[in-house]
């Protein structure tokens, strides 16, 4: 086991990994950027490093920096958490190749599975069904046009790399593909420094599912069940939760195998998600693999009762998954909720600023992930998220009931924040009957829904 361990990231999930390591007696070196610099978590951790300044390309952002951290301190290994550097095979194989163990999968399964094309193509060698679609890269707009008449409208324009709801364009008509293929192409190229696209015929109002996966260096994967994140807005989730409330019992299983049986076609270890659309029949399609730990992984933790991170560490040092698949069982129902600085009457513009009052619920069941408080300044330059808010109780009615009430519980001020969407969620009809699909918040509390109500 490693006794020492360096954190490339930030905020709650920095938080979160330093108190895993504290738990297995790890040493956790934090790593932060000048607008960072005040952090309560950093406290907490054995040593902590400034790497730049605050933007993320001068200090998360920057290898160099980070290695340099690395190697000052001494560390065995390095966790990236999620964002930032956690998918770059290229610092991953900087880590390696420096003798610093990287907290993930192999730099080959990362660049497979982290191109969206190639990751098809695995989805297809391991007979995972996929959406019908391009067979590759799409290169032009000619090509994208004669690609979707093929294919038939609408369809989905997507990029190959990259992910949080970047460089996709949805595009119901010709008159509109030329148009969207140019912005998602400008997009994906600003995002990733990769503009290379695809597309995908658009499956109409479907959930959004996926199977949460651990895998060791000896082959051996099991899956950790579904979390359901249809509750999205603009391509990025708002609310997970699992068990899945609209999916069978026969299509959980199907879509479980089928995500093991893909993870062990691209040679995969370590926390892994791999991503599924659900339509209205339970026919699913296989949309992406993350290779890394994902923002909803306490959800899946407080149905199995199980510390993905300190699983993550326990592999990336090379120890062995014993645990039997029929062994790992879904308890209760868990439910988390993004609390953004962003203010969902105006689009979910972010709200960046000091939060003045921050008062966080409690009570049984009752989960919080959160790097904030009272006198932390909410920077701009990074995510805004600035908690998860979780509830775990033994049915789905009762956490909803839970999760209402902490959501009643939870002050944050002056800033605005996504609580008040979450009240509106949580007191709808089709959310508390899991009627729900990815273009749910779009159609029912943005402000194009509520001008045309």
């Amino acid at each position: 086991m490693f006794s020492r361990i360096l954190i490339a990231n930030r905020g709650e999930i920095a938080l979160r990994i330093i108190r895993a390591c504290r738990d297995m007696g790890i040493d956790a070196v934090a790593v932060y950027s000048t607008a960072d610099r005040d952090a309560a978590y950093l406290d907490l951790a054995h040593d902590a490093i400034c790497i730049g300044d605050a933007p993320a390309a001068s200090s998360y952002l920057n290898p160099a920096a980070i290695m340099s951290a690395a190697e000052i301190t001494d560390v065995e290994a390095i966790h990236p958490g999620y964002g930032f550097l956690a998918e770059n095979p290229t610092f991953a194989q900087m880590c390696r190749e420096s003798k610093i163990e990287f907290i993930g999968p192999s730099t080959e399964s990362m660049r497979s599975l982290g191109n969206k094309v190639e990751a098809r193509r695995i989805a297809q060698k391991a007979k995972v069904p996929l959406v019908p679609g391009s067979k590759g890269v799409v290169e032009s707009e000619d090509d994208a046009t004669a690609t979707a008449a093929k294919i038939g409208y609408p369809v989905m324009i997507k990029a190959s790399a990259g992910g949080g709801g970047r460089g996709i364009r949805p595009v119901h008509n010709k008159a509109a593909l030329r148009t969207s293929f140019r912005n998602a192409r400008a997009e994906a190229e600003a995002a990733f420094k990769d503009g290379t696209l695809y597309i995908e015929k658009l499956i109409e109002r479907p959930r959004h599912v996926e199977v949460q996966l651990l895998g060791d260096r000896k082959g051996n994967m099991v899956h950790l069940w579904e979390r359901d994140c249809s509750l999205q807005r603009r391509n990025q989730k708002l609310v997970e939760e699992s068990p899945s409330p609209h999916i069978s019992a026969r299509t959980r299983r199907k879509l479980c195998t089928a995500a093991v049986r893909l993870a062990k076609t691209a040679g995969y270890y370590s926390a892994g998600t791999c991503e599924f659309l659900v339509d209205e029949k339970e026919n699913f399609y296989f949309m992406e693999m993350n290779a890394r730990i994902q923002v909803e992984h306490p959800v899946t933790e407080l149905v199995t009762g199980m510390d993905l991170v300190q699983w993550q560490i326990r592999i990336a040092a090379g120890e062995t998954i014993k645990l039997r698949q029929d062994s790992i069982t879904q308890n209760g129902s868990a439910i988390e909720c993004r609390i953004n600085a962003e203010c969902p009457d105006n689009d979910f513009r972010p709200s960046p600023g000091k939060i003045e009052e921050f008062i966080p619920p409690g009570g049984p069941g009752v989960r919080i992930d959160t790097h904030a408080y009272a006198g932390y300044t909410v920077s701009p330059y990074y995510d805004s998220m600035i908690a998860k808010l979780l509830v775990h109780r033994p049915k789905r009615s009762e956490a909803i009931t839970a999760m209402k009430r902490a959501l009643d519980e939870f002050k944050i001020s002056p800033i605005k924040t996504t609580i008040p969407i979450h009240q509106k969620i949580f007191a709808h009809t089709d959310f508390v009957n899991g009627n729900v699909d990815t273009g749910f918040i779009e159609r029912t509390f943005t402000s194009s829904a509520r001008a045309g109500a």
